[in-house]
């Protein structure tokens, strides 16, 4: 009988990754004009724990700079995490532009016109 993973470890896991990588960016990098402009809204768990998506938003209109400005600190980030975490082994983590707001205020103003 194959194993059954406890889908709720991942869950904790990747809630605890995300609010510990929002308290290293603003412990950390407070001092960036754009990374202080993000706000992590959102976590998953892929891979056997192995990697944590954080989803990220910002009112800076430059998405494409944001996300290049977060991969060039993720290694930063996550050596980070290694030391405030008390795991054997810490996720890779990947930053994802959340674009939720925009798609919702696209339905809305669809819907306004009907």
């Amino acid at each position: 009988m194959k194993k059954q993973i406890n889908s709720n470890r991942g869950e904790r896991i990747a809630s605890k990754v995300q609010i510990l990588v929002a308290e290293i960016l603003r412990d950390n990098f407070s001092d960036d004009a754009n990374v202080s402009t993000v706000s992590l809204v959102g976590s998953e768990s892929h891979g056997g724990l192995r990697f944590v998506k954080l989803f990220y938003y910002t009112r800076n209109p430059d998405i494409k700079y944001i996300q290049k400005r977060l991969d060039e600190i993720t290694k930063m980030v996550r050596f980070e995490l290694a030391a405030r975490m008390d795991q054997k082994y810490v996720p890779d983590i990947r930053f994802i532009y959340d674009d939720t707001l925009e798609r919702a205020n696209r339905i809305d103003k669809l819907l306004g016109t009907i």
